[in-house]
């Protein structure tokens, strides 16, 4: 199972929030946009907390981001996660997330990370950060050896070049704050990000592609 196979993933919006409460705004907002998953990272204090109250507060498929161990992963699991990213592949982060049930969205930058994932029964793979790794370019390269591998590229992602990306048969959804810009979660402004998101699915809907289908 893998994190585009479900639920109409498209894009997937990476939340940093400073308080809960700028999350369930930032949350609302998105949801009211159109978009229907979103990655709570955990680099702020708010992050667990803020993640287990999207779950229950809104209809958004909801993951956890920036998880580096297995205690978190359990962590993330008891907030109701239902999938977790790394920004890297660590094998028992990857195996922790699966015994728990939930989706394993590994992080990769090298061709022998995308082996070891592979191996490891994971095809679906963060790329990250793609802007700094070749972008579109270098998944092209990467996508002809490893033809049933699936990339969600995360890093200088924007409505300039997500369509270009989601364009590639080997993308299966694009990642990003911007999204989510930091400012205006940090205001709670929760009519900016909505506005953001807004234009986030109209740019995929101009370009002819799938837009994110409403969860649940």
């Amino acid at each position: 199972m893998s994190l585009s196979s479900i639920d109409g993933v498209v894009i997937v919006p990476v939340l940093t929030a400073p308080t809960v409460s700028a999350a369930l705004v930032a949350g609302r907002a998105l949801a009211r946009g159109g978009i229907t998953c979103v990655e709570v990272t955990l680099r702020t204090a708010a992050g667990l907390e803020s993640l287990a109250v999207l779950a229950r507060e809104t209809n958004l498929l909801v993951g956890a981001g920036t998880v580096l161990s297995r205690g978190q992963v359990e962590a993330v699991a008891a907030a109701d996660a239902r999938f977790v990213v790394s920004p890297g592949f660590d094998d028992d982060v990857v195996n922790a997330t699966r015994s728990a049930g939930m989706i394993s969205l590994p992080g990769v930058a090298t061709a022998t990370e995308i082996q070891r994932a592979v191996a490891a029964g994971v095809e679906t793979l963060k790329f990250f950060p793609a802007d700094r790794l070749g972008g579109l370019d270098t998944i092209r390269a990467l996508a002809a050896p490893f033809t049933g591998v699936r990339f969600v590229p995360s890093g200088g992602i924007n409505n300039r070049n997500a369509a270009e990306y989601l364009t590639h048969p080997a993308i299966a959804a694009v990642s990003g704050s911007w999204v989510v810009p930091a400012d205006a979660v940090a205001a709670e402004d929760g009519e900016s990000i909505e506005r953001i998101a807004a234009a986030a699915v109209a740019t995929l809907e101009a370009s002819g592609l799938p837009t994110p289908r409403r969860v649940g």
